[in-house]
């Protein structure tokens, strides 16, 4: 090997070990103590075990709008299927919407206001709701479980 290969060797492996050591932030200690990175081959830890979970993460909060307990719920379903069947063919959905009149109800909007809302969240598909029903359905609502 001539002295100017040589050179141009020495420069590669300078380039290629300089390039190593701009890429590392810290120092060998610091890696030394830094937690493990997964790799392709190992998969990753979860975050925190199931029991972590229960033991370290808060109570969710109550979102604010009542809901129906299982008796409730039957009871605003057959309330609902006696104005029309069609309005609790999707019973979670039909829940659902009954959950947020009830929160309107509690927010004290005006009766006509909840009506006309209750119209508009149970119309859809095939199912077009008059004001008569609309009053039906909140009476339902209240019935069961927003009272």
């Amino acid at each position: 090997m001539t002295k100017q290969n040589k050179t141009w060797a020495l420069m590669a492996v300078a380039g290629v070990l300089a390039l190593t050591a701009c890429s590392s932030t810290g120092t060998s200690k610091d890696k030394a103590t830094a937690d493990p990175k997964p790799t392709a081959s190992a998969p990753a830890a979860p975050a925190s075990s199931p029991a972590a979970q229960t033991t370290s993460e808060a109570p969710k909060q109550p979102s604010g709008i009542p809901s129906p307990d299982k008796a409730q719920t039957v009871a605003l379903v057959a309330a609902l299927k006696a104005v029309d069947p069609a309005l609790a063919a999707k019973e979670d959905k039909a829940v659902d919407r009954a959950r947020n009149i009830c929160q309107e109800i509690k927010s004290g909007k005006d009766a006509a206001t909840v009506e006309k809302n209750a119209a508009a969240r149970f119309t859809g598909g095939s199912v077009t709701v008059t004001p008569e029903q609309a009053t039906a359905i909140v009476a339902a609502v209240k019935g069961s479980f927003c009272s």
